[in-house]
């Protein structure tokens, strides 16, 4: 998924998996389709890098924490800013959404941690008591607390209703770059500079295990499913995985040639995805420590990755600027567009999809200003009429659609044919439009009225 002009910094799914929004330093967060792996929204008004991205329960907004010391929630569909949350005296390092999407948190180098109202934008709570950078911020599963990893090496849990800091976890040696709860919400993991990874019990601040064996910094940390495990990423090219009970470490997985910037497990608990310095992505069996698959393709050191929610898919964001959608299963690369043309100015393209959608896009830019939608089908060929203010497209739904390439609306459907539509071409007078289709039949249809003048 190309687009951005700088490095991805940020990338979450949608919670049912269909889109990815990436945040970058080009001060732009873009929505993207998973299955056509175009991007159908970018999301533009920060005034800095976007360091965060995080979708609302119901997939229906964004949040981003920005440079610019604000957080933007941002409406999916549309990609119009709904709230601009103002009040962090420092770049936004971290942004989360509550469980019940009512509330977003956001952890600033003001050393603060904010608690917004998602609906109104005001600040409900001003969580004061670190002394550095807030680097990570979690909420519980049941979004009554939040933990906090800082730059000070300590980790804070507070009430979120209150404000109150209820523990604050001492026990790093340097920063606390990832902070995670377990899915019960009874423990906490955190990862450090220090080149360990600690277990909080969340009810009494104690640490319960402190794992050791990274050879650097650990970065990125997350518990499994179950809870049973905890996955971790370093500065010395190596994932552990970790049991949560003992301490001991089950699996290295080793192979990546640069630090490793981020871990996931997969929903099932099965795999681990973890993306690298070293530009690739690799899936690994969880259980057997095997590599499974190595996703290359990445320009730069990737910085950020997850899975879709039905875990068939990674999303990859790196510091070339692109994200990529990956087939967990067989490593490909998943985008797929079956038609492309460019307007008769060579300003614009169109391209259709196997998502059943067209997209204009701005050639020079690369940015895409239009998404129609409204075929049921794989779209296989699109066409400019002469004058480019129209556009034709012809899909597996049996369909011709004429669309105004300005405003995005269908302005007309023509319906005759009993099979694929395959191709479709204007007139040069751009008043008819041809059409093949799997029926074995070339109908010539007029645009103006939609009707089929010839068979």
């Amino acid at each position: 998924l190309e687009g951005h002009g700088s490095s991805v910094l940020s990338v979450a799914f949608s919670p049912d998996g269909q889109r990815v929004a990436s945040g970058s330093d080009d001060k732009t967060i873009k929505i993207w389709d998973t299955a056509s792996g175009t991007g159908t929204q970018t999301l533009e008004g920060h005034g800095g890098s976007v360091w965060s991205v995080a979708f609302s329960p119901d997939g229906q907004r964004v949040a981003s924490g920005s440079d610019d010391k604000t957080i933007r929630i941002w409406d999916a569909a549309s990609g119009t800013c709904t709230q601009t949350l103002e009040g962090h005296g420092g770049r936004v390092q971290s942004v989360a959404f509550s469980p019940d999407g009512q509330r977003v948190a956001s952890g600033s180098d003001d050393h603060t941690i904010k608690i917004w109202d998602a609906a109104s934008g005001t600040c409900t709570q001003t969580l004061e008591g670190h002394g550095s950078s807030v680097l990570s911020v979690a909420f519980s599963p049941d979004g009554q607390r939040v933990a906090s990893g800082s730059g000070d090496k300590t980790i804070k849990i507070w009430d979120t209703a209150s404000g109150t800091c209820t523990q604050t976890l001492e026990g790093h040696g340097n920063s606390v770059w990832s902070v995670a709860f377990s899915p019960d919400g009874q423990r906490v993991a955190s990862g450090s500079g220090d080149k360990t990874i600690k277990i909080w019990d969340t009810a009494s601040g104690t640490c319960t295990q402190t794992l050791e064996g990274h050879g650097g910094s650990v970065w990125s940390v997350a518990f499994s499913p179950d809870g049973q495990r905890v996955a971790s990423g370093s500065d010395d090219k190596t994932i552990k995985i970790w049991d949560t009970a003992s301490g001991t470490c089950t699996q290295t997985l080793e192979g990546h040639g640069g630090w490793v910037q981020s871990v996931v497990f997969s929903p099932d608990g099965q795999r681990v995805a973890s993306g690298s310095d070293d530009h690739t992505i690799k899936i690994w069996d969880a259980v057997s420590g095997t590599c499974t698959q190595t996703l290359e393709g990445h320009g730069d050191s990737v910085w950020s990755v997850a899975f879709s929610p039905d875990g068939q898919r990674v999303a990859s964001g790196s510091i070339d600027g692109t994200i990529k959608i990956w087939d967990a299963a067989s490593g490909t690369c998943t985008q797929s567009v079956w038609s492309v043309a460019f307007s008769p100015d060579g300003q614009r393209v169109a391209s259709g999809s196997i998502d059943g959608t067209i997209k204009i896009w701005d050639a020079a830019s690369g940015t895409c200003t239009q998404t129609l939608e409204g075929h049921g089908g794989w779209v296989h060929s699109v066409a400019f009429s002469p004058d480019g203010q129209r556009v034709a497209s012809g899909s597996i739904d049996g369909t011709i659609k004429i669309w105004d390439a300005a405003s995005g609306t269908c302005t007309q459907t023509l319906e005759g044919h009993g099979g694929w539509v395959q191709s479709v071409a204007f007139s040069p007078d751009g008043q008819r439009v041809a059409s093949g289709s799997s029926d074995k039949t070339i109908k010539i249809w007029d645009t103006a009225s939609g009707t089929c003048t010839q068979t």
